[in-house]
């Protein structure tokens, strides 16, 4: 008897895992008709002001580092003390690596054998526009990867002012110097 009620218990068990409402559930698929909705469409119309997930949303220079296709010449953005500062944090972490802290190029896996990119100081990186550093960190260069996932569009510009920084300060003039900060640096001139 014991078994029996066991075999029977098990029985029910199964037979009722072997039911259909997962598989035969109600449901509109994509671009189907459905008699539920008076214009017999199941996909809805969009309401006023939807954005698509992947739409741009704002100002696209600065989104993009680019007006009518080509790089903006100039960083849509203040050049702050705290965007310079936040802009070199930002490239200590992700660029220094490879183009090293003075943007020679000659970063700590350049020299364990990865590809050498660049200097930010050759004339061609010293002319090109704000926006083309922008473009190459967003969606990547070469063997360059893009970084628009790891770093926030605002900090892609701050690390653009950045290296604009580094660019200035290997080849600054005196007369660029304020003249107070002047003389120090006159006395450690070769």
């Amino acid at each position: 008897m014991r078994r029996a009620l066991a075999v029977a218990a098990l029985a029910a068990a199964v037979c009722a895992g072997c039911r259909q409402d997962m598989h035969d559930q109600p449901k509109v698929k994509p671009q189907s008709a459905s008699a539920f909705f008076p214009d017999g469409r199941g996909a809805r119309p969009l309401i006023d002001g939807t954005v698509a997930r992947s739409a741009l949303l704002g100002d696209t220079p600065y989104l993009t580092g680019k007006q009518g296709g080509k790089p903006v010449p100039v960083a849509p953005v203040p050049v702050t003390a705290e965007t310079l500062a936040r802009g070199r944090q930002r490239y200590d972490i992700f660029c220094s690596p490879c183009h090293d802290r003075v943007g020679t190029g000659d970063g700590m896996i350049v020299q364990r054998g990865y590809r050498q990119p660049p200097s930010f100081h050759i004339d061609r990186l010293r002319q090109e526009a704000d926006g083309y550093f922008f473009d190459t960190i967003t969606n990547g260069f070469g063997v360059m990867p893009n970084y628009a996932q790891q770093i926030p569009v605002a900090d892609r510009w701050a690390i653009t002012l950045y290296i604009r920084a580094l660019q200035l300060s290997q080849h600054a003039a005196l007369d660029d110097v304020p003249e107070s900060e002047r003389a120090p640096l006159a006395a450690t001139r070769p």
